[in-house]
């Protein structure tokens, strides 16, 4: 299948019917208009956020939409409320963000997204090798090694050193996962081959959201098999 053919997939993996899209809701766009700008870089670590109206304003928000984002980010341990003295951004360590696989899903769709944008001619070499790595793969650890390589060129790719940190860490600690996935799963190694073709086939095009749906859509799965595994008591 063509990366061309792919329709938006929603964020449990499934195809969603053209003409079918939910909007976001205003606390949805808020959340991800806070979202971008810290994944761009324009906020970092520590940083404080500008006050309620002049924010509220600046992102073209209503102020109640931006506090039911600010409330739901802090509980993502992504920002931080500081009674009396204002909202920052928290310290974004790898341990507080691992709290929430929904975050570890949007820095890897943001991610992607960026990439697409932002990637030069040596990245898309490097993102091709890895990917070739991958289908010559003898067996689930060599898989892996070229999944961390291949998410490591499109972090790179984004130019956000923020982010080049923080999805090192989570590849490392998310490799038990995908190691597990490789080992349990029956036609895994396809399975997964053909998710990273995607989102490879996205980002060679240059399309930003169909990168960030097809990165969406990878995440999304290993966060089912894991939720399957752990009900079953075969990750114990």
């Amino acid at each position: 299948m063509k990366a061309s053919d792919l329709r938006p997939l929603t964020s449990d993996g499934l195809r969603r019917k053209r003409g079918a899209a939910r909007p976001p809701s205003v606390t949805d766009d808020a959340i991800d208009k806070i979202r971008e700008r810290i994944v761009s870089g324009a906020w970092g670590p520590g940083d404080r956020l500008p006050k309620e109206s002049e924010l509220a304003a600046e992102l073209g928000l209503s102020r109640n939409s931006l506090r039911e984002a600010v409330r739901a980010l802090s509980q993502l341990r992504v920002l931080e409320v500081r009674q009396g003295d204002g909202t920052y951004v928290s310290s974004l360590e790898p341990d507080l963000l691992l709290e929430s696989t929904g975050f570890i899903s949007h820095l890897e769709a943001a991610a992607a997204a960026l990439a697409a944008a932002r990637i030069d001619q040596a990245g898309k070499n490097q993102l091709g090798s890895s990917l070739e790595l991958m289908g010559e793969a003898q067996g689930v650890e060599e898989l892996v090694e070229a999944d961390v390589a291949f998410h490591a060129v499109i972090a790179r790719a984004t130019g956000n050193p923020v982010l080049v940190s923080l999805l090192a860490s989570l590849s490392t600690r998310m490799m038990r996962v995908r190691l597990w996935h490789g080992r349990t799963a029956d036609n895994a190694l396809d399975d997964t081959l053909e998710e990273h073709r995607r989102i490879y086939e996205a980002i060679m095009q240059g399309d930003p959201e169909l990168a960030r749906a097809a990165a969406t859509a990878h995440i999304a799965s290993g966060e089912r098999w894991l939720r399957k595994q752990v009900a079953t008591g075969v990750s114990d």
